[in-house]
């Protein structure tokens, strides 16, 4: 159910009266969670000046052999974020990436992205949109999707969350439905088609929705240390605000796989690779330097922005994911700060498809049944712009090309 707000500036004034009022000492639980967060930025600023993995990267062959070292779980679950090399062959997701082209250029879609539908999600960032495409069905995204490798790896990000809590099962870890997401297609020398430091599922809504805040509740009433980024309590419940491009289904993970090789400077993903960093970045529109009306200029319907002059010390953290390859996959906790490059200064395509990894649940049981007939007729997903383009696209993937697993990741058995 979507999450609305009359008079948004009123109701941040109410909710922030009321969450002081509940913690009257704020400023000292803010100045705690803020010593632990600089601790780890530091840390992370002391692995990149070493040559460190400041991000955790490791193979999926330990994935299938159930021997993922137990440091770098440990790694992972700190940093919220990984690198799973060769989750596909090389060869497959570089001739899934021709095919792709194949499939817009033979469909004519940068033509036809004239007529897109205005996506506004992103608008309050300092950068423009990367070059996104909106293409969902496509038969590589169908194969990569439903594929043994690529749901073992999302069952074992999964099984990473405590999926039991406060009483109560929320999901179960071992069902991967499909979240249909774009791909990226981005040629060198791109400039300024970046995304600035920013978070998704949510913005104002971490404050005002009450679900949100009980994700949050040892944050909000000062018992800090007890908050646990990997603790699914109350997470598949929290409502959103509707808007294109929102997601409206609970991701353990979010993620795209490589369909070409590229790193640094290649115009793509930057971390803030925390995983407890929302701790400080609720408390911090609680203090008295901000304004009654504001959220650290949290906008409705808006991806949550982390900005320099609100939270400086996390910017010092970006870091960019390591070199990938083909068939090497990333992802990173649905509350990690991440970013894209603005300038792409690398010599080819900067090329994925996004794939997050998300379990079975009542609230992505209920997001399947409305995507099932986008898919079915070839249209846009429920979260994205009603652009419609695949309708009529020669190649596009059908109810045929599915497996047993791919059907019932979709909701069809």
């Amino acid at each position: 159910m979507p999450f609305t707000i009359d008079n948004p500036q009123d109701t941040i004034r109410a909710t922030r009266r009321s969450l002081r009022a509940a913690l009257p000492d704020y400023k000292r639980v803010f100045r705690e969670v803020e010593g632990a967060i600089a601790a780890q930025v530091d840390a992370i600023r002391h692995d990149r000046a070493r040559g460190a993995d400041t991000i955790p990267v490791f193979d999926y062959a330990s994935i299938a052999a159930d021997d993922v070292d137990p440091h770098t779980i440990a790694q992972l679950k700190t940093r919220g974020a990984c690198v799973v090399r060769r989750v596909f062959d090389p060869q497959q997701a570089s001739d899934w990436n021709d095919e792709l082209g194949e499939y817009v250029e033979g469909n004519r879609l940068d033509e036809v992205l004239a007529r897109r539908a205005e996506d506004r999600y992103f608008g309050t960032l300092a950068s423009n949109k990367p070059l996104i495409y909106g293409v969902y069905w496509s038969k590589p995204q169908i194969a990569a999707r439903q594929s043994e490798a690529l749901t073992r790896t999302r069952v074992f990000l999964n099984r990473l969350w405590r999926a039991h809590s406060e009483g109560r099962q929320h999901f179960d870890p071992d069902v991967v439905p499909t979240y249909a997401d774009r791909i990226r297609r981005r040629p060198p020398g791109s400039a300024s088609l970046g995304l600035s430091p920013h978070v998704d599922g949510g913005s104002v809504e971490r404050w005002l929705d009450p679900y949100y805040r009980n994700v949050y509740r040892h944050v909000l009433s000062g018992n800090w240390r007890d908050y646990d980024p990997y603790d699914a309590a109350f997470r598949p419940d929290v409502q959103e605000i509707a808007s294109p491009a929102v997601c409206s289904m609970f991701r353990t993970f979010q993620g795209w796989t490589a369909l070409t090789a590229q790193g640094p400077g290649d115009g793509t993903l930057q971390l803030i690779p925390i995983a407890n960093a929302m701790a400080w970045v609720l408390l911090r529109a609680l203090q008295d330097d901000v304004p009654d009306d504001s959220l650290c200029g949290a906008q409705p319907a808006r991806a949550l922005s982390v900005m320099p002059e609100w939270h400086a010390l996390l910017l010092e953290a970006v870091t960019p994911i390591p070199q990938m390859q083909p068939g090497d996959a990333v992802f990173w906790h649905s509350d990690v700060v991440h970013s894209v490059e603005d300038v792409h200064s690398g010599t080819g395509y900067s090329n994925v498809m996004y794939i997050a990894s998300a379990p079975g649940c009542a609230k992505n049981d209920a997001y399947l049944q409305r995507q099932l007939p986008a898919f079915l007729r070839g249209e846009s997903p429920p979260d994205f712009p009603a652009d419609h383009f695949e309708t009529d696209f020669a190649g596009r993937a059908e109810e045929r090309d599915l497996t047993a697993l791919g059907r019932a990741q979709l909701g069809l058995d």
